[in-house]
C-alpha cells in the first residue's frame, strides 16, 4: 500500500473530504510522527502499536566483498512493536 491508496481510503470511508483534504491531512500526520520520532519521543498508537527510536552503539563488522575488518559507526534504528490486537488481527 502506498501513501496515494492510504489518501484513497480516508477519503472514502470518511467521507466529506476531497482528495487534496485527505492529502493534507495523511500528509500531517505523517510529519507530526516523523518529528515526534525525530526528538527521540515514543509513539503509541493504541489497537495498533508503538514505534520506538533506539540508539546503536558502534561495533566491529567486516566487509563482505575483502574481508577487512570495519568499525559501524554509532545510530539510530527505527523499532516498532505491534499491539496484541494488531496480531490478533493478523493471525485470525
Amino acid at each position: 500500500m502506498t501513501k496515494a491508496d492510504i489518501i484513497e481510503r480516508v477519503c472514502e470511508r470518511v467521507g466529506g473530504f476531497s482528495k487534496k483534504e485527505a492529502a493534507e491531512v495523511v500528509e500531517v500526520v505523517f510529519d507530526t510522527m516523523k518529528d515526534t520520532l525525530a526528538t527521540g519521543e515514543k509513539i503509541k498508537i493504541s489497537g495498533f502499536g508503538n514505534f520506538v527510536v533506539r540508539a546503536k552503539n558502534p561495533r566491529p563488522g567486516r566487509n563482505p566483498q575483502t574481508g577487512q575488518e570495519i568499525m559501524i559507526e554509532a545510530r539510530k534504528v527505527l523499532t516498532f512493536k505491534a499491539s496484541n490486537v494488531l496480531k490478533t488481527a493478523l493471525n485470525g
